[in-house]
């Protein structure tokens, strides 16, 4: 287990944004630091949020703590780059979400009472729409941002489109359209025009976004469950090949599918090891 701070929170804190005010102080600073901005530093903040999920996928506390420190301390860096500019602090950020927070839980801090978890996401969407109507975004897509991950988008905004109603009945009618838009990528097969094929598989993709919705799956999660089925399957080929002394480009295509189906026996218990 790793060492508990010493420090309160408030100090703590107050210790990592003088490390990151020394970081970026333009006499004395690290010079990669220095010339940072918000465009360079927001792929990494992107990765942080990704490796803080695959800490809690994997269980792994030692790991969450670390991983949570790198993303905080993205937090700290976008504020600072801000503050230096004259637009916010890190104080501006922490109570513009306390504000947030507070006008989002009336049920908490107010009079206002929920029933149970569906009630308060219910009244969440509806407080979310107020928000949206106040900084004058309308239409019903209207704030989702556009950098999110395709599945991730395409998931919110179907779900924002099915709260007005556009939605198919059931997962059966996604299927239909899944296979109508098959049929489309199958016609395009033969012109091989890399645009209209790019824009078929992408209305494969969007439609099989709604059938994990209509099923109420996360689409992503369920692409992050065949990435590792598929990255475990093919390294139990290898190492199957690699026990007779071969690996995979020593063999054909018809050798590895055979290896592919004994790995997924296996794995099903129907074969030892």
């Amino acid at each position: 287990m790793p060492e508990t701070s010493p420090l309160g929170p408030e100090a703590a804190l107050a210790r990592l944004l003088d490390t990151m005010a020394r970081l970026r102080a333009p006499v004395g600073g690290c010079p990669w630091d220095q010339v940072q901005s918000f465009e360079t530093i927001a792929p990494y903040t992107i990765e942080e949020a990704y490796e803080v999920a695959d800490a809690i996928r994997r269980g792994d506390r030692a790991a969450l703590l670390d991983e949570l420190g790198d993303l905080l301390f993205q937090v700290v860096y976008h504020a600072r780059i801000a503050e230096e500019g004259g637009s916010f602090s890190f104080a501006d950020v922490a109570e513009t979400i306390h504000r947030k927070m507070v006008l989002r839980h009336p049920h908490v801090f107010g009079d206002a009472t929920v029933r149970d978890a569906a009630s308060q996401t219910a009244a969440w969407e509806v407080q979310k729409a107020a928000e949206r109507t106040a900084r004058a975004e309308t239409g019903t897509l209207a704030g989702i941002p556009e950098g999110l991950p395709a599945l991730m988008r395409a998931n919110k905004l179907t779900r924002r489109a099915a709260r007005v109603g556009f939605d198919w009945p059931e997962p059966a009618a996604v299927l239909d359209k899944l296979e109508e838009e098959a049929a489309e990528l199958r016609a395009e097969l033969p012109e091989a025009d890399p645009a209209r094929l790019a824009d078929e598989v992408g209305d494969m993709l969007f439609v099989l976004a709604n059938l994990a919705r209509k099923l109420d799956l996360d689409p992503e999660e369920c692409l992050r469950g065949a990435n590792a089925k598929f990255a475990r399957r093919f390294t139990g080929v290898e190492q199957r090949l690699a026990a007779r002394g071969m690996a995979p480009g020593d063999v054909g295509l018809e050798a590895m599918e055979a290896e592919w189906q004994a790995v997924k026996r296996s794995e099903k218990g129907l074969l030892p090891g």
